[in-house]
């Protein structure tokens, strides 16, 4: 990773950075929005989540999503549509295999992160995956994606994202 990527990626969480390997995706103005890290930490911790939202804009407009009850309403949309469940269950599949192809933690082997594949836990996560694996593989990803560009108050997509280095994170 290019050191003005840890400049920014530090600035994007407030803290110092843990398990970064990449960034898995930019927004359209080219700073990080989505990093890929390593399924265990320096300190030797498992860490399941592949694929973590660090955009201090896309994470605002993910949280406001959660607050307002999205994750419930998916969770009762996947227990009532087995199209959906199937897709989401791929979903994980996918999450499973590209974490596993960066590395082997047995404490973690077969969980995903997210909630992935029977509820909604994160939708920063889902969003995650989807922004860095592509639309068409995470349907509730592409779904939270959709649901952040349709907010009255501070819409998100990545096409539109104007944060900048030096306004800080959104914690």
């Amino acid at each position: 990773m290019v050191t003005d990527d840890e400049t920014v990626l530090r600035e994007q969480l407030g803290r110092p950075l843990r398990g970064v390997r990449a960034v898995a995706y930019r927004c359209g103005s080219g700073h990080p929005t989505v990093v890929e890290t390593e399924p265990r930490l320096p300190d030797g911790t498992p860490f399941p989540t592949l694929f973590y939202l660090t955009c201090p804009r896309a994470v605002a407009a993910a949280s406001t999503l959660e607050s307002i009850g999205v994750m419930a309403d998916m969770t009762e949309w996947l227990a009532a549509d087995v199209e959906l469940a199937e897709r989401y269950r791929a979903a994980h599949e996918d999450y499973l295999t590209r974490r596993e192809h960066v590395g082997h933690v047995e404490e973690i082997a077969g969980v995903s992160a997210g909630g992935m594949p029977t509820r909604v836990k994160c939708l920063h996560v889902l969003a995650a995956h989807s922004l860095a694996v592509g639309r068409g593989i995470n349907p509730l990803g592409d779904d939270t994606l959709d649901r952040m560009a349709e907010l009255d108050d501070k819409p998100w997509t990545p096409e539109s994202c104007t944060w900048r280095p030096s306004e800080g994170s959104a914690a």
